[in-house]
C-alpha cells in the first residue's frame, strides 16, 4: 500500500510527525514528546494557510489571413461562482469549489479540538500529517 503522505518540494520534507517511533512507512519527523497543537501541526508540515482564489481558462479567436497564416487572440474568461482552493506556501491547487465554500485553515480545525477537550493540555496528539497536496488528516 503506498503511503500517499504530502512530499512538500520548497522543504524538501514529508508532511508527518509521529512520537517515539516511525510509522510504517518510515517518513516524517519522530519527536520524543507529545505535542501542543500549535508544535503538531508544524511538526507535520500542515503550518500553511489555504485561500481561495478566482478561476480563469482563456478564450481564443482565430482569424484567417490572406496568406494562409493564422493570428490568434487569447482573452480571459472568468469562471463564475467557481473558485480554486491554494496552498499559500507550494500554489498547489487542492480542490475546486463553489462561492460559498469557507477554508477552515489547519490552525482553526486544531483550536476547534483543543476548545472540546479543555485546552491545549487536554488532548495529546500521536501523529499529524497531510496526504496527496496537502489536505490535512
Amino acid at each position: 500500500m503506498a503511503h500517499n503522505l504530502n512530499y512538500n518540494s520548497k522543504t524538501e520534507k514529508h508532511s508527518f510527525f509521529s512520537v517515539k517511533e516511525k510509522a510504517w512507512h518510515g517518513l516524517g519527523k519522530i519527536i520524543e514528546d507529545y505535542p501542543t497543537s500549535a508544535e503538531a501541526i508544524k511538526y507535520a508540515g500542515l503550518d500553511y494557510t489555504v485561500e481561495k482564489r478566482n478561476l480563469f481558462t482563456y478564450g481564443d479567436d482565430t482569424t484567417p489571413e490572406t496568406d494562409d497564416n493564422d493570428i490568434v487572440m487569447e482573452w480571459r474568461l472568468d469562471v463564475p461562482n467557481h473558485f480554486a482552493t491554494v496552498r499559500n506556501d507550494t500554489d498547489e491547487v487542492l480542490g475546486v469549489v463553489g462561492r460559498d465554500y469557507q477554508v477552515v485553515q489547519n490552525i482553526d480545525a486544531f483550536s476547534f479540538f483543543d476548545s472540546i477537550v479543555g485546552g491545549k493540555d487536554g488532548i495529546k496528539y500521536e501523529t499529524a500529517g497531510a496526504l496527496g497536496k496537502g489536505y490535512g488528516k
